[in-house]
């Protein structure tokens, strides 16, 4: 609490770190989550386009192809952004790179929403690049910026508000997506350029917003302009004694040049750094939080939840996930970050065996699915609360200033890989209400798609998805 109420006082911190959210891990959060909600509509639009053009239907694989395409291309996006991180946060600075970062949203919004009236499908497939290009660069800029701006006794809860604004935004995706609001089967192009509104609210706050202490001191040399940004972030006059620990971080880094990624591998100097670096964000991404997700409609559904009513409980997971981010936020300068990476990832292996228990048992017992619902619950707890946030901020931590664009774009290239690797590799075929046989079938479809025959109407007839 009492950490709190510091960053309370210095609102202008506080200013800052709502204005490089918002147009920061909010968005990855968001644009991850919209996409779900316009399946079918996309997909129908992908044929019908394709039936304007050549006057015949598309194969089903192919609409299949370009679907997952357009989904698989937003952490491919993410990947080039991620190695954009280094130069940009050096040559134009923190803060900067954010503002000029949503060059990309704002052309990325245009393709979405006149996708449509210009008969263009891969008007979607560029925007989607697009976007992602700007949550990789904005998902390691901004953790990077909060956590230099931010004082030593804050910087925990600081840099842990990127999980908090990721879980935000996948919270009001889900919200947004709803048929009542934008999820209706018309409405596609429109949600999926609101991505544009955090982008605008960010280019309005954050000019008025002081640069990161650290790399106007470091990189720039500009002591005057280091001290006025401390004096606005700190909300008082008096930094002499954070000014003098810059000074001290600039002396030692005085001789040294802006590191190179393939360089922190030759450097044994950070090889536990690199080891922590890597392992824990394979981790991150691997653990299975996605799969979670993937499973939590059909698991309300057995629970008996009517079809109509389920997009109301996948909410609850992106609130579970929200409310998991704040308390990481509250707990982690008082618990410290390995109790809760370990302790996080130790209640994600008992929650994900006793789902598994459950979802193999749930025709046995009538009261299994409710177990398994729970399960998703706690699971999402468990990862929002240590594993979501923590990993974040090791770059920040872990390496000096002269390594630390560096390690970003190592840390940011490897998650997008693996992010982009998952979806593509793991493609969900809708199987609700269809016998094993049709199951079957489709799967042998998309073994040997060139036996498969076009669709006898405009709209694919399975649902068929990627899901990140």
């Amino acid at each position: 609490m009492r950490a709190l109420q510091r960053l309370i006082q210095g609102r202008v911190l506080l200013l800052t770190t709502c204005a490089a959210g918002i147009g920061g891990t909010f968005q990855f959060g968001y644009n991850l989550s919209i996409i779900n909600a316009p399946t079918l509509p996309i997909q129908e639009f992908i044929n019908e386009t394709w039936w304007l053009r050549t006057g015949q239907p598309l194969p089903n694989h192919l609409v299949l192809f370009v679907w997952s395409l357009i989904v698989s291309l937003y952490p491919l996006g993410g990947l080039f952004g991620a190695l954009l991180t280094g130069p940009l946060a050096v040559l134009l600075g923190r803060k900067k790179s954010l503002l000029v970062n949503n060059v990309f949203v704002v052309a990325a919004a245009t393709l979405f929403g006149f996708s449509r009236q210009a008969g263009s499908f891969e008007m979607i497939v560029l925007g989607r690049l697009l976007m992602g290009i700007s949550a990789g660069l904005s998902m390691n800029v901004q953790p990077m910026y909060l956590g230099e701006s931010a004082p030593k006794e804050l910087r925990g809860a600081v840099a842990m508000t990127p999980a908090i604004f990721t879980a935000l935004g996948i919270l009001i995706g889900q919200v947004v997506g709803l048929r009542e609001l934008l999820g209706d089967p018309g409405a596609w192009p429109l949600l999926l350029a609101s991505c544009l509104v955090p982008g605008l609210l960010q280019l309005a706050s954050l000019p008025l917003l002081p640069e990161s202490p650290r790399y106007l001191l470091i990189d720039r040399g500009d002591t005057e302009a280091c001290l006025a940004a401390l004096q606005r972030l700190r909300g008082t006059a008096d930094v002499v004694r954070e000014l003098e620990e810059l000074e001290e971080e600039r002396v030692a880094c005085q001789d040294q040049r802006t590191r190179r990624p393939w360089e922190l591998f030759q450097d044994r100097g950070l090889r536990r750094q690199v080891m922590s670096l890597v392992v824990l964000g394979s981790a991150v991404e691997l653990c299975g939080n996605d799969s979670v997700y993937a499973y939590a409609s059909s698991v309300f559904q057995a629970a008996g939840i009517p079809e109509e009513k389920v997009q109301y409980a996948v909410l609850g997971t992106g609130s579970c996930e929200l409310l998991a981010a704040c308390l990481s936020c509250v707990l982690i300068e008082r618990s410290g970050r390995r109790v809760l990476l370990i302790g996080g990832y130790c209640l994600m292996t008992c929650w994900g065996s006793i789902f598994t228990v459950a979802l193999c048992l749930q025709s046995s017992f009538s009261w299994m699915p409710y177990l398994a619902m729970s399960c998703i619950f706690a699971f999402i707890l468990s990862f929002g609360i240590g594993p979501a946030g923590v990993t974040g901020i090791l770059a920040t931590e872990l390496f000096d200033q002269k390594s630390r664009p560096a390690a970003y774009m190592v840390g940011g290239a490897l998650v997008w890989t693996l992010l982009f690797l998952v979806g593509l590799g793991f493609p969900f075929i809708k199987t609700k209400g269809k016998t094993f046989l049709e199951i079957s079938e489709e799967l042998h479809r998309l073994n040997f798609p060139r036996q498969s025959q076009g669709p006898k109407r405009m709209g694919p007839e399975v649902i068929l998805s990627t899901e990140l």
